[in-house]
């Protein structure tokens, strides 16, 4: 399925007094490498919105290996598990410079229609655009 490799630096702000990654950080570290699977498709969550789709997050999963640090570059590797339905699923990997694994994870969202507030089946543009 589809992949899409995402770099990211860490930031100071985003450790703790450890010196290492708040392991509720990484959650973002996902976003982001979601939001540019996305966007290498053409589309962006704020397109999607004003579409009258949300994304919204059901479910994160995340098996914390070793440690991120301040200013380590981090490369999010994002893959699609299938094609989606009225939801959609990712895997993720998260490595270092040193190619060390650091963590793996998997979130599923859903679609919502943003007026009704109801699931939906994922757009047909979307589902276009995996078939590319």
């Amino acid at each position: 399925m589809k992949k899409t490799l995402t770099n990211l630096r860490v930031r100071y702000g985003e450790t703790d007094q450890m010196g290492v990654v708040y392991y509720g950080n990484y959650a973002q570290y996902l976003e982001q490498g979601r939001t540019e699977w996305l966007r290498e498709l053409g589309f962006s969550y704020k397109w999607m919105e004003q579409n009258n789709v949300h994304l919204p997050v059901v479910h994160l999963n995340i098996d914390y290996k070793l440690p991120a640090h301040y200013d380590d570059v981090l490369t999010v590797i994002t893959t699609l598990k299938k094609i989606p339905t009225v939801k959609i699923e990712f895997d993720y990997e998260i490595f270092n410079e040193k190619n060390q694994l650091l963590i793996t994870a998997s979130t599923t969202l859903v679609f919502v229609n943003s007026t009704t507030k109801k699931l939906m089946k994922a757009p047909d543009y979307l589902l276009k655009k995996l078939e590319e």
